[in-house]
């Protein structure tokens, strides 16, 4: 644009920051949703410890709750207030939804269990679809794994909701995580022992192993809060610097916001 000499001051300004467009303007920030179970919430799983991994201008909201499985977060209005959220998003630049569920969809869950035929897919594609008729970018997340040896290998008993995910991501056109995949495979490099420090309180002697008959337990002995699908603090720094470069990987565009550049 070229720019009269005679012109005030202040009108050139301003003709000069509208020529330069955008540019010239601060970036809006993003902001990304997290929606899931106990192995993604606070205290129990990654999602606390990846939000921390963005840079401080991005809004990262920790909404996953331990217990709840693709019907139950919707059955308690949970999603509502993802709805509410994409609907004020007017001030980001980009809303990525990261869904992630399986856990507690398996059967023998009272009021969680879902049919993995039918409603388990169908949850899930609808999470996609009203991310996406909201504005946002619906990111399908296959679940963590647990991390439990079957002799040589890890037992994967979340792979048929994980495979699921995968197809629903597939027909719904969502980003994909293929947590369940990175995570079977790094457990699996570790071994029991290693992928044990991975947990949320040090594994107990003799813990999964046959009770011995002639040892007596202590009244009132306190349980331990060891699992193998849970994450302490290791757990929850290494599996969200997983789901980063998965993130990163599938949406290059994101790298910009991590506070490592979503470097390896």
């Amino acid at each position: 644009m070229r720019f009269h000499r005679h012109l005030p001051a202040a009108l050139t300004l301003a003709l000069a920051c509208a020529a330069a467009g955008p540019a010239a303007a601060a970036e809006p920030p993003i902001r990304v949703i997290l929606v899931g179970d106990s192995t993604m919430a606070t205290k129990s799983g990654y999602g606390d410890a990846l939000c921390a991994r963005f840079t401080p201008d991005v809004d990262c909201v920790n909404l996953a709750r331990g217990g709840r499985s693709s019907g139950s977060f919707r059955a308690e209005g949970r999603w509502d207030e993802v709805q509410r959220l994409l609907r004020d998003g007017a001030a980001f630049r980009a809303t990525y939804v990261l869904v992630q569920f399986g856990h507690n969809d398996q059967p023998g869950k009272p009021g969680r269990s879902t049919d993995l035929v039918t409603q388990f897919p169908a949850n899930m594609a609808r999470y996609a679809q009203e991310t996406r008729q909201l504005g946002g970018i619906p990111v399908l997340v296959t679940p963590l794994a647990r991390r439990t040896f079957k002799g040589a290998y890890v037992a994967n008993d979340l792979a048929p909701w994980a495979a699921a995910t995968r197809r629903v991501a597939a027909a719904e056109h969502a980003v994909l995580l293929d947590l369940n995949a990175d995570s079977i495979a790094a457990v699996q490099a570790m071994g029991q022992d290693e992928a044990d420090t991975l947990a949320a309180a040090p594994r107990p002697p003799g813990y999964g192993q046959p009770p011995d008959p002639n040892r007596v337990e202590p009244a009132g002995a306190a349980k331990s809060a060891f699992d193998r699908t849970h994450l302490g603090p290791r757990g929850a720094g290494f599996f969200a610097r997983m789901v980063e470069r998965e993130l990163v990987a599938a949406r290059p565009e994101t790298a910009a916001y991590f506070r490592d550049g979503g470097k390896p």
